[in-house]
């Protein structure tokens, strides 16, 4: 799907118009830090209390196939005295500490509540600080009061564009360089992605930002094209290139099998060279019988099922997309983070049945559940415990999950994962226990009564 610059225009006005100023599901803070952290070969330092690090870091699963500087934790452990007086100094000292031991080509420091508060001046001390040890530090003017994480994905993007886009030149280039942007390689899902387009000749020449490299993003405006992994976060720095260096956007996602074909056949589409777009179609043929006949056994035993789905995120219609294609039913999926545009696709994909979900609590969502007569609840962390305790099939769909569900691969591996969960027999145990529970739990109630009938029994 091609985006016009009108278009770019529309989204980014009806996402702030639907979420502004909201802090709900995580802060500003924690935003920038998903976007900026899967640069794994840069140093990224926390300046704030260590609670703020250690809240945030290594919640996420975005994987790396080199560096693993990232997987550090830096923090300059702002104190009550540094509060007082100041922690200028102590962050600078950080940062050439920093520098000095590790030699990252760059270093992020992202400013917190509390160090917003008292008035560091973080944008003077990287700019000392980059004089000092000749390398990029850039600061993150992103603290958890500023608004909510997409809001702080934003800010994220904001620092790229001004600090890191277009400040290194590319050596050699190809017609087919393109940027994926707005995909983390949680779980490792752009290597299911990247030897897809390697196939066909399509160089990714930056993942803006996952399992990403400084250099890489650096001479990320040399490309011929932005596409856009499902997801809007970031759709500022793709509007922005657009305008600067005249790099179209297109948006795909590459969850479930006709979004894949889709994916690739629109990226190749746009070269509009007639021999990639062949190669294309082939590759695509091949892999899409190769896949059917590995899941043809399982999609039998999933076909009528009904799901609801809970993700929190901005790709929802993407994995309805995906479930649709295993026969499953969406009947109920989560819209807390979703843009007007993102809905408006899910009420598209699920029909006019399908519930919308707002805002809404644990327990009422496992009561939409149970309502719905739902077979699996589809849904991040948060979720997991409540849906184990009432004896509900429950998949892990969220950034902390540990399988990659894109590409042709990754749709066998989310089959997979479904029918082992559907068909646990650790439900049926669960079910069984929580009767036997309740079972006794009466009868001691009885039991308690009759000894006692001066006393009142509370069931």
């Amino acid at each position: 799907m091609i985006i016009s610059k009108e278009a770019v225009c529309r989204q980014e006005h009806s996402y702030k118009c639907e979420r502004q100023n909201a802090g709900v599901g995580g802060c500003a803070f924690d935003g920038a830090q998903i976007v900026l952290i899967p640069i794994t070969d840069a140093a990224h330092i926390v300046h704030g209390p260590i609670a703020c690090a250690g809240n945030s870091w290594n919640t996420r699963g975005s994987l790396s196939s080199g560096p693993m500087l990232y997987r550090r934790c830096f923090t300059t452990d702002v104190s009550e005295t540094d509060i007082v007086y100041g922690a200028e100094k102590k962050l600078y000292d950080s940062i050439l500490y920093v520098v000095s031991k590790y030699s990252p080509p760059a270093v992020f420091v992202y400013s917190t509540c509390v160090t917003a508060l008292i008035g560091d001046d973080i944008d003077r001390i990287c700019k000392d600080a980059g004089k000092k040890s000749g390398i990029p530090i850039i600061p993150i003017n992103s603290p958890g009061f500023a608004g909510s994480k997409n809001f702080g994905n934003r800010l994220a993007g904001e620092a790229l564009l001004d600090y890191v886009i277009g400040t290194e030149e590319l050596k050699d280039t190809t017609p087919y360089d393109i940027n994926l942007i707005g995909e983390y390689n949680i779980a490792g899902e752009l290597w299911e992605i990247i030897p897809l387009l390697k196939k066909l000749g399509i160089r990714v020449l930056s993942t803006i930002t996952g399992d990403s490299r400084y250099k890489d993003i650096a001479v990320s405006h040399r490309a011929k094209l932005n596409v856009m992994v499902c997801s809007r976060a970031l759709i500022n720095i793709a509007s922005k290139m657009q305008e600067r260096y005249g790099i179209p956007i297109i948006e795909e996602s590459f969850f479930g099998i006709r979004n894949i074909r889709d994916a690739l056949t629109n990226i190749a589409s746009h070269f509009k060279d007639p021999e990639l777009i062949k190669k294309t179609e082939e590759l695509i043929c091949k892999e899409e019988n190769a896949l059917e006949d590995r899941l043809s056994p399982i999609r039998k035993k999933l076909e009528g099922k009904r799901a609801v789905l809970y993700t929190g995120g901005v790709k929802s219609w993407s994995v309805i997309s995906a479930l649709k294609d295993l026969g499953i039913e969406v009947v109920a999926c989560g819209t807390r983070k979703s843009t007007l545009a993102d809905v408006e696709k899910i009420k598209k994909l699920m029909g006019s049945e399908g519930l919308i979900l707002k805002e809404t609590g644990t327990q009422k969502l496992l009561d939409v559940v149970k309502e719905l007569k739902a077979d699996i609840l589809v849904a991040g962390g948060r979720n997991l415990y409540p849906a184990l305790k009432s004896g509900l099939p429950y998949l892990d769909i969220n950034q902390e999950r540990e399988h990659a569900y894109t590409g042709y691969k990754g749709m066998y591996e989310l089959a997979s994962q479904l029918e082992l969960t559907l068909y646990s027999p650790i439900w049926k145990q669960i079910r069984n226990k929580k009767i036997n529970k309740y079972r006794d739990s009466s009868e001691s109630l009885v039991l308690y009564s009759k000894r006692s009938p001066d006393r009142k029994s509370v069931v």
